[in-house]
């Protein structure tokens, strides 16, 4: 009889690990990680999937055991290399939590480095866990082919984060307040710095806070009030569109 060759898998799912990846290792996925292939995915062993953790570049494995409470991996073939982790912080004044998911999922899309979320006089959100921010960037990277999760920083009152801000990085205030076309011209300037993104409450700044901003682009060279269009734009939405804008003008869209 004529030998039958097996199909090809088409390897699409993938995995972020905070373990090391090498050749001919082995990875231990815990409980919850293994009940997520077996009963969500469906996977047996001997399957094969992508593992990443940010540090090591993309490897494929394949599926060595797979229990209820734990399971093995076994590394095979580096498939992608490590690619430089983004520069880019973004500073958010968090909302509900259902638009605080999605808001941690664009951003990790759009190639945020650092989601950092920052209360002020009128943020509307409500309990901020870190544990649910952090899982929905591991969500995004995974599900985009991304090999690096932003860090997802505490969550810091606006007045202390300027405060102790570094001199080499540039923060882009997006102010609904703002001129239609103030900053556009000068963010070509920025080309080759470290940058923040700035998006504030729905309620707006207040007083106080408008004169800390104004103090530090004052005295912060390149950090500069953008305007996002003539829109007043809800937080999530004003977050992808400030970032396309710099992603295209200053980050890697540019390349």
């Amino acid at each position: 009889m004529p030998r039958i060759t097996p199909p090809v898998q088409k390897i699409s799912q993938r995995l972020h690990v905070t373990q090391d990846l090498q050749a001919d290792g082995a990875v231990t996925l815990d409980d919850k990680q293994a009940h997520y292939l077996r009963n969500v995915l469906r996977l047996e062993v001997g399957a094969q999937l992508f593992l990443f953790n940010g540090r090591d570049g993309e490897w494929r494995g394949r599926i060595a055991a797979l229990g209820k409470k734990n399971a093995i991996i076994e590394t095979e073939q580096q498939t992608r290399p490590q690619d430089t982790p983004s520069d880019i912080w973004l500073l958010v004044a968090p909302v509900k939590k259902d638009r605080l998911d999605y808001l941690a999922q664009k951003a990790t899309e759009m190639g945020v480095g650092k989601l950092w979320p920052v209360n002020t006089a009128r943020t509307q959100g409500g309990q901020l866990k870190h544990e649910r921010l952090q899982a929905n960037a591991i969500e995004a990277a995974e599900q985009c082919n991304i090999l690096c999760v932003p860090e997802i920083a505490e969550v810091t009152r606006l007045q202390d984060a300027l405060a102790d801000w570094p001199q080499d990085r540039a923060l882009v205030f997006c102010d609904e307040a703002a001129r239609v076309g103030d900053g556009l011209a000068a963010l070509d300037d920025l080309k080759g710095r470290k940058l923040a993104l700035l998006i504030g409450p729905e309620g707006g700044f207040d007083t106080a806070e408008r004169a800390a901003l104004a103090a530090h682009i004052e005295t912060h060279a390149g950090s500069l009030t953008l305007s996002l269009g003539p829109r007043i734009l809800r937080t999530d939405t004003a977050v992808v569109a400030a970032l396309a804008l710099l992603q295209s003008r200053l980050g890697d869209w540019s390349r």
